[in-house]
């Protein structure tokens, strides 16, 4: 989320309301149930080490947290709607991931896909990995534009410093301007989404608990505001109050599990510009030891003017994805990860 000049209080509202009814209208609990048979059932753990795994690939290609995010939640929307092998996980995610990076990404960053299986060693070919994303849209009727945990996070970011910008300016938070705070805030929120303790919380409401929990550290009335975002939210408080306990668990076991020399350190793509100005370079967040000598990679800027999606040439947009209409059906005696889905049933 780009902040070119402050946001208006009107503005936040329609963005929030937008995401919000986006949210409603996609987002389905996604209860996984205990496997019985390891051979037929994906696992809660299953599942969490494969969002681990795409958060190594991400980190690895250094693309958009957006795109992790968007694949995360592709990936529950579409383990919520069918049933698949443990075995076949991997090409799913991948698959996940390379739609995720066809939507967030800007054209010349999205990686090929021959480089995103060298990357991700995921075991795949190249057509197997078409074959599933075809699988993934049809059950998701080619619809990927939901609104994600990351989204709410912008915009309740945006909203609580706008109100309460001095919070920002000292304590605990001295020495980091606002991209930098929501660097942070951006990697405590990857790391609740890679644990399935938290699959049954809307991402509102996530992004929400972690807005809140930092604003109790560094403003003195964080509960008034916190009022205010579940008014504007339309969120129970009662519901607020067990999600931030579920966060504040989960991310003691991300602090606890970084080293002790671990420091942040971001980067700006572009030189600073004047203190007065509003513009801010998108941030991206990096752990490096203190007594590493290698230097941090420089970060990017993404581009201000990306082009519209209703400009854009479907069969461009997709990438490859058109390719699925004329691709034939596996060739005798060939093996492939693609499992016979089905409808999960009732019990």
């Amino acid at each position: 989320m780009k902040f070119t000049e402050p946001l208006k209080g009107q503005k936040l509202s329609f963005l929030l309301e937008k995401a919000a009814s986006r949210e409603a209208k996609l987002w389905k609990v996604y209860v996984p149930k205990k496997p019985s048979n390891q051979d037929t059932d994906i696992s809660p753990a299953q599942r969490d080490e494969a969002v681990q795994w795409l958060a190594d690939v991400h980190h690895q290609l250094k693309l958009y947290p957006e795109t992790l995010c968007l694949a995360v939640s592709i990936l529950d929307r579409f383990l919520s709607a069918i049933k698949a092998r443990p075995k076949y996980l991997r090409c799913i995610a991948i698959a996940c991931y390379f739609l995720a990076t066809k939507t967030s990404e800007e054209d010349e960053r999205i990686p090929a896909l021959r480089e995103l299986i060298h990357s991700s060693n995921c075991g795949c070919t190249h057509s197997e990995i078409l074959r599933m994303e075809k699988i993934i849209l049809d059950k998701l009727n080619w619809d990927l534009h939901t609104a994600t945990p990351l989204e709410f996070l912008h915009i309740f970011h945006a909203m609580a410093f706008s109100c309460k910008a001095e919070c920002f300016a000292g304590g605990v938070l001295s020495g980091l301007n606002r991209s930098q705070h929501l660097a942070l805030l951006t990697q405590e929120l990857l790391h609740c989404i890679s644990h399935s303790t938290l699959l049954q919380v809307r991402g509102s409401m996530l992004a929400l608990a972690l807005v809140t929990l930092q604003l109790e550290k560094i403003c003195p009335d964080w509960l008034a505001l916190t009022v205010d975002l579940l008014h504007k939210a339309q969120i129970n408080s009662s519901e607020l109050i067990g999600c931030r306990e579920l966060v504040a668990r989960c991310l003691s076991t991300h602090t606890a599990s970084l080293p002790p020399n671990t420091v942040y350190i971001c980067h700006p793509s572009c030189p600073p510009q004047s203190r007065d100005e509003r513009v801010s370079p998108r941030w991206h967040l990096s752990t490096f030891p203190t007594t590493s000598d290698s230097r941090p990679l420089p970060l990017r800027r993404k581009p201000s003017a990306k082009r519209k999606v209703e400009q854009m040439d479907v069969d461009e947009y997709f990438d490859g994805i058109k390719r699925l209409y004329n691709e034939d059906g596996p060739q005798e005696g060939s093996s492939s990860p693609c499992p016979a889905l089905q409808p999960v049933t009732e019990s």
